[in-house]
């Protein structure tokens, strides 16, 4: 079996002591083989931020692949958004934005859909979706096909339609039919997982970590276990009375191989 913990919109800067302990507890209880966060790191995309970022991840002592949010890109500061508007991101993530995991049953593969002449609004490009369904279709039949942006490709408010990752319909076409089984996403601050294709689940994530919680719903991660076609994922809850995760709700995933997907 192999599992991955999906945690986004940590918003460093604005977490909670309490609930980055209880998330490193409930991290090494899992023990993933993989820990993905899809974007929003910092807040303010400043330098303490994003080092108070990797002592977490340093903390969670798991492989991790980390893709930037668009709070993850200076917004006061003009000229660094300008000249350098990832400097901060890779200084501690190192410089690749779309990093790749490819190891045993799990394929990840990371997208940067963040864009610097924006407050807020992500986009993936064509050649973006041509990179990521060419590397889909490299997938072994035994993989776990993941595909991690910041933005939606799908939402279920209609409030939640501005928030949509630009040319999301594009890219879900192709990277469903280069066989990719679950698109991981955050910025919304709303966890649920839907089918947007035959096959092919959206899997979108709260904030982790921060105060900055909308409508109510709490600090949430989300636990992905694979083995062989079947995949459940478990949305953990932190509960306040007890300051700690639970799993709270699972979604069963069918994974299908259906040859006409990849042609």
């Amino acid at each position: 079996m192999s599992v991955v913990v999906q945690i986004s919109d940590p918003h460093f800067g604005t977490e909670r002591a309490d609930v980055v302990a209880a998330l490193h507890e409930a991290i090494a209880r899992v023990r993933p083989d993989l820990v993905i966060l899809s974007g929003d790191v910092t807040q303010r995309a400043r330098r303490g931020q994003f080092d108070a970022a990797r002592r977490f991840i340093d903390g969670c002592e798991r492989p991790t692949l980390v893709v930037p949010g668009n709070h993850d890109v200076p917004l006061f500061n003009l000229f660094a958004r300008a000249t350098n508007p990832f400097g901060g991101f890779r200084r501690v993530f190192g410089h690749d934005l779309e990093p790749i995991h490819d190891v045993g049953d799990l394929l990840a593969i990371g997208v940067n859909t963040v864009r610097a002449r924006r407050h807020k609004n992500g986009e993936v490009s064509p050649s973006q979706i041509a990179r990521v369904s060419a590397r889909l279709r490299q997938a072994r039949d035994t993989q776990l096909r993941i595909v991690v942006t910041h933005q939606p490709v799908h939402v279920i408010r209609e409030k939640d339609h501005a928030n949509l990752l630009i040319h999301h319909e594009a890219a879900v076409d192709a990277w469903h039919a280069a066989g990719a089984d679950l698109i991981l996403g955050g910025h919304i601050h709303l966890p649920y997982v839907r089918e947007v294709r035959d096959g092919t689940w959206s899997v979108q994530a709260g904030t982790a970590l921060s105060t900055r919680i909308r409508d109510g719903i709490g600090n949430s991660f989300h636990v992905i276990r694979h083995q062989a076609r079947r995949v459940e994922v478990e949305q953990w809850d932190y509960a306040e009375g007890a300051r700690a995760f639970a799993a709270t709700a699972h979604t069963v995933v069918p994974l299908r191989r259906d040859a006409a997907r990849h042609s």
